[in-house]
């Protein structure tokens, strides 16, 4: 209650309807003041404290959000002397770990109604490209770790990827369909030069006259251009080169250790003179940062040999919302604002849309110019060609190798 008395306890003003008397005070009561404050509704919140900035030279994410399935998770704490800031200035180099994959399958399967196949091998878990946008890294959750920098850094790999997958194709009644390689992450990162688990995997596929088709934004794919070369005589494989950007200082920060745009395009080249039938995803679409690229993606593309295209419009499921917001503001502050705002006009005011022939192209005026951008231009560079499936019919089980029957005849 707001109140105006006078020195000597005499009411300052004329007394208004509502006056009380206390003694020989007389309280005003301000009832314009009242309604200000009712109407100002509920005290603005402290600014709670900001995590500081956690960007390294080489990575992509400037954040590691908490595991969302733990009970508890660290919070910032300044005690007013910046420490949390000093604490963050100087921070060492994060290596990349890596840790055997113990699972005794090789196949994921899905039944999802929007994506174009049901089954996928993924030998690789978390991956060092670092995408900031990544829509995977909220998977690296259910190992216990976040799906921010620990994506990027601590990797887990199935080294004995080949061998299981090989014992699935072999079961009774497998029934083959396109199965794709690098649906969930990218399966020639880095680390493949040296573990080598994604050709060992089309090793398998080749003499099992298996169909495949390939996601990578990494010209590492090439190493591979023999086995992929002598599968598309047979129709047996499709490649898709990713291209976000074509410029350089924009994929060093959105995509840190991922090949570079002219590599990726020299990709599509030699897969294309090679005879492997390959095309280009421009994803994901990023409103007010990417997308004006579109057109000029899709020429670059076609120019270098590509035969279809796709895109797909940036998703941001559980921590990567955080995790791209706090990327903004570290790289593009004074876009940051304008690019979410993009994002939510084309998710329903929301800055994610989970629902199945939603999430991969959005909703609203944005989002429809978008696509019809993208068709426009398809038809314009010859992407929008009739894509034919891959032959399934040439699978075959081959004979077992002659130590496996051995093995077996040793039994009886």
């Amino acid at each position: 209650m707001l109140a105006r008395t006078s020195a000597e306890n005499k009411p300052i003003g004329k007394t208004r309807p509502g006056t009380t008397r206390m003694g020989k005070t007389k309280t005003v009561i301000d009832q314009d003041a009242i309604a200000a404050i009712e109407l100002a509704g509920i005290p603005d919140e402290e600014p709670k404290a900001q995590m500081p900035s956690m960007q390294h030279h080489g990575r992509g994410s400037v954040v590691n959000p908490p595991v969302r399935f733990e009970q508890r998770a660290a919070s910032p704490f300044d005690d007013g002397w910046e420490t949390l800031t000093a604490d963050f200035a100087t921070l060492p180099k994060l290596p990349t770990s890596l840790t055997k994959d113990n699972s005794k399958s090789a196949i994921s399967w899905n039944a999802s109604p929007d994506i174009g196949f049901d089954r996928s091998v993924n030998p690789y878990r978390g991956c060092e490209h670092g995408c900031v946008y990544c829509y995977a890294r909220p998977t690296h959750a259910y190992l216990g770790y976040s799906p921010g920098l620990d994506f990027e850094t601590k990797l887990t790999y199935k080294p004995d990827v080949a061998d299981l997958l090989e014992k699935e194709l072999r079961k009774p009644g497998y029934q083959a369909r396109t199965l794709a390689l690098g649906s969930n992450t990218d399966p020639y990162q880095p680390v493949e030069r040296t573990l080598q688990l994604t050709r060992s995997v089309l090793e398998v596929m080749d003499r099992f006259n298996h169909p495949v088709g390939i996601v990578t934004k990494s010209a590492g794919v090439l190493r591979d251009l023999d086995i992929l070369a002598s599968m598309a005589k047979r129709n047996l494989v499709r490649v898709y080169i990713s291209l976000t950007t074509l410029d350089t200082k924009l994929a060093r920060v959105m995509e840190p250790r991922a090949a570079t745009p002219a590599r990726r395009l020299h990709a599509i080249e030699e897969l294309t003179r090679a005879g492997v039938p390959t095309g280009v995803l421009t994803a994901p679409m990023i409103p007010g940062l990417n997308d004006m690229e579109m057109e000029k993606l899709l020429e670059a593309a076609s120019r270098a040999g590509a035969r279809h295209a796709g895109y797909v419009l940036l998703r941001l499921p559980h921590e990567i919302r955080e995790m791209f917001e706090a990327w903004l503001q570290t790289h593009f502050p004074d876009r940051a604002k304008h690019v979410l705002s993009l994002v939510r006009d084309t998710r329903g005011g929301a800055l994610n849309d989970a629902r199945f022939h939603h999430r991969f192209s959005g909703q609203g005026v944005y989002a429809d110019l978008l696509m019809r951008r993208f068709t426009r231009a398809a038809r314009q560079w010859g992407l929008d060609e009739t894509r034919e499936g891959l032959d399934c019919t040439r699978f075959a089980v081959p004979d077992a190798p002659a130590n496996a029957r051995e093995v077996q005849l040793s039994l009886f």
